[in-house]
């Protein structure tokens, strides 16, 4: 799958997001090396904190359905600009997939990627046990 195809999925992922608060809409996919994807869109609540990115609800249905070996990880909000991942869903995405490479769009077909480690150079990653 090209990283443009991976974009597409996550722009129709952004079309099922809930941004009541923030009218930010954010959609991701993933891509795993079996060639499955995964979906996630951002869900917000009243309640800041219990607000969900995109990325990291892609990342939860990958790990959910057992695939654990990403790869790919595209993203693309409604504003101006590449969109790429807020501090904690770059922390998630280095735990679950340190050699990812993350694709990062803008709403007029640009895009820019990324290895993980490029945009979180000193992650907090413990051996996993």
């Amino acid at each position: 799958m090209t990283d443009k195809e991976l974009l597409a999925l996550a722009i129709d992922a952004r079309g099922r997001a809930y941004a009541p608060y923030s009218g930010y809409f954010v959609g991701a996919s993933v891509l795993c090396a079996d060639g499955r994807t995964y979906l996630g869109c951002n869900i917000e609540n009243a309640s800041y904190g219990a607000c969900l990115c995109a990325e990291r609800a892609a990342l939860a249905a990958a790990v959910c359905d057992g695939n654990r070996n990403i790869v790919k990880i595209a993203v693309i909000g409604s504003g101006e600009g590449i969109c790429t991942p807020c501090g904690i869903c770059r922390q998630v995405i280095s735990e679950l997939a340190p050699e990812c490479l993350v694709i990062c769009g803008d709403n007029s077909g640009e895009y820019e990627a990324f290895p993980i480690k490029e945009l979180l150079p000193r992650g907090f990653n413990l051996p996993v046990p």
